[in-house]
C-alpha cells in the first residue's frame, strides 16, 4: 500500500531519534527492526516507532522529513510528548499505541500502576 508518510523512531523514551520517510511504513519498520533499515539505526539500537505522519504526496512528505531533520532536539521530544506522551511504541498498521500486560513496553518491567 503506498501511502507517503513520515516517522521518528526511539531507542528509548528520550533516547537516540531517527527521522525518516517512506511510502511503506510497515516494511520499512520491520527493515530497521531487522537491521537492514540503517546504518545509524542499527549501530545505535533505533528500532521502537514512537510517531508517525501521514501525507497525500511523498513531495509533502519528503518536505516535512527535511523540515523536523533541521529542528531542535527539544521540539522533536515535543513534538512526540505532544502525540504520545508516555513514548508507548505504536503500530505501524493502525497507528495505535502497543500497550501489552501491564509491563513496560521498552524495557519488560512490570508498570507500576499506583
Amino acid at each position: 500500500m503506498f501511502l507517503p508518510t513520515v516517522y521518528i523512531l526511539a531507542s528509548k523514551p528520550y533516547g537516540s531519534l531517527y527521522i525518516g520517510v517512506t511510502s511503506n511504513v510497515v516494511e520499512r519498520l520491520y527493515q530497521h527492526q531487522v537491521g537492514i533499515g540503517s546504518k545509524h539505526t542499527a549501530k545505535y539500537n533505533i528500532k521502537t516507532l514512537v510517531w508517525m505522519e501521514h501525507f497525500e504526496t511523498m513531495a509533502d512528505a519528503i518536505q516535512r522529513e527535511k523540515s523536523l531533520k533541521r529542528w531542535y532536539r527539544q521540539w522533536k521530544t515535543d513534538l512526540i510528548n505532544e502525540h504520545n506522551p508516555n513514548w508507548y511504541p505504536m503500530d505501524a498498521e493502525t497507528g495505535e499505541f502497543i500497550i501489552d500486560d501491564g509491563r513496560d513496553p521498552w524495557d519488560g518491567s512490570p508498570l507500576d500502576n499506583t
